[in-house]
């Protein structure tokens, strides 16, 4: 039965890297179609950082990823039941890198209902990372970078 079900995974996915390619992959296990939906520039500010790349940039990639399905631009931040049945989602699917009081915050309707699964998180490699990585190779003079 899980090959007809759809599969609803959030993100941010800037910097697209191995990491969301294994969040994706694990996700499109639960069922055979795989819905993501992809936070605003606006709202990962507000609790992260403003993305590098623009929100057409990370659904052009994401929409590129052969475990994708349906790409959803300007998800909401907190996932509900009535975004669920909007889209026809029977599940949902996370890294469980998240606490219980961001579980809570992000997901509590869905996670009340059962229909979250947690995937493990992919340690060594994140966006965050990534960017720590391309800071310490930059050149440390002040010349001009070139391409």
């Amino acid at each position: 039965m899980a090959e007809h079900r759809n599969v609803y995974v959030d993100m941010v996915g800037d910097l697209f890297h191995p990491g969301h390619v294994a969040l994706l992959r694990a996700a499109r296990a639960f069922g055979g179609r795989l819905i993501v939906g992809v936070l605003s520039d606006e709202v990962v500010a507000r609790y992260k950082r403003k993305p590098i790349m623009t929100l057409a940039e990370r659904v052009a990639v994401i929409e590129a990823c052969r475990y994708v399905d349906v790409v959803l631009p300007n998800a909401p931040y907190r996932v509900t039941n009535g975004f669920l049945d909007l889209h026809g989602i029977d599940v949902v699917v996370h890294g469980d890198d998240l606490t219980a009081d961001a579980l809570k915050e992000v997901f509590g309707p869905v996670v009340d209902g059962g229909k979250l699964r947690l995937v493990r998180y992919t340690t060594g490699v994140s966006t965050t990372e990534l960017i720590r990585r391309c800071r310490a190779s930059a050149p440390s003079s002040g010349g001009a970078a070139t391409s």
